[in-house]
């Protein structure tokens, strides 16, 4: 299990686990009339529609659309609204349609992956991510939804893999350094974790995130004094982050201190904090 911190599926972060929005061309399924203009820029998702509103303008024009790319999109658009709306089953259903009437749509691939990880359907959810990858190599999103997905299924190695195509691809995207630096410290690697990490804090010294992974890196490590230093910088930004709460509450008990009140405190947040941090080999 993961931290309920930034990362790809999560408050905030979820834009690296969403599928992509309406593709180019569709806008030819509209017709003059204002309400199917209407309609298809709901579809598309413009002005952040709510999701009741975008399945209510892809539906509207889905008979109307003249070619199977165009149809596959219309799809993929409503599934990404049900998607929103936590509905995931008639998401995936969408998907399905989606893709039958684009077997090469990677979008829709990587969208129903999302869904199925959504459900905590993590094998099928790798099999969509697989073909999305492997009809667009390019595919970042696709490769960090992958990670995302062999994190939850507790495979760090192939995790840290597939980051290392998503940052090559999207070398900016400081939260995905952020996450290799988890999956690096869950296999070990914790040079490369900290540097990770580091890079991380660097690029948005402001975030939580990546001090609490780096304070993690230093439990697994066993340098308690380092971990507090991070921990502590962490809640300075983020008071409530219930792992950095534990994992200090851990390192003070580690140098013989008593850590029960950050343990106290983050089990109020996360009652499940305790069974997480065993699940990474610490108590």
């Amino acid at each position: 299990m993961k931290r309920k911190t930034s990362r790809l599926i999560a408050a905030g972060a979820a834009t690296l686990l969403a599928a992509l929005a309406f593709a180019a061309g569709a806008g030819h399924a509209a017709t003059t009339e204002d309400n199917d203009v209407t309609n298809v820029a709901s579809c598309n998702g413009k002005d952040r529609v709510t999701p009741d509103r975008q399945i209510e303008g892809c539906t509207a024009i889905l008979n109307s659309a003249d070619n199977p790319k165009i149809t596959a999109t219309i799809y993929n658009n409503r599934g990404n609204a049900y998607v929103r709306k936590q509905e995931y089953d008639l998401a995936i259903k969408d998907y399905d349609s989606a893709i039958k009437s684009d077997p090469n749509f990677a979008v829709a691939f990587n969208g129903r992956g999302v869904a199925y990880e959504k459900k905590a359907d993590y094998d099928h959810a790798i099999e969509d991510f697989d073909s999305a990858t492997r009809i667009d190599p390019n595919y970042a999103n696709a490769f960090a939804n992958r990670a995302e997905a062999y994190e939850r299924k507790g495979d760090f190695a192939n995790a840290a893999k597939d980051l290392d195509a998503a940052i090559r691809l999207r070398p900016n995207l400081t939260m995905l350094m952020n996450e290799r630096c988890w999956s690096r410290t869950m296999i070990g690697d914790f040079t490369g974790a900290l540097s990770d990490c580091t890079s991380a804090i660097q690029a948005t010294p402001n975030d939580a995130a990546p001090y609490d992974s780096r304070g993690f890196a230093h439990l697994k490590m066993g340098d308690w004094d380092a971990a507090i230093a991070d921990y502590d910088t962490a809640l300075k930004i983020d008071p409530k982050l219930a792992s950095s709460l534990y994992g200090r509450g851990i390192a003070e008990a580690k140098k013989g201190r008593s850590g029960n009140a950050d343990i106290s405190a983050a089990k109020a947040l996360n009652p499940k904090i305790a069974d997480e941090f065993a699940g990474y080999g610490l108590k």
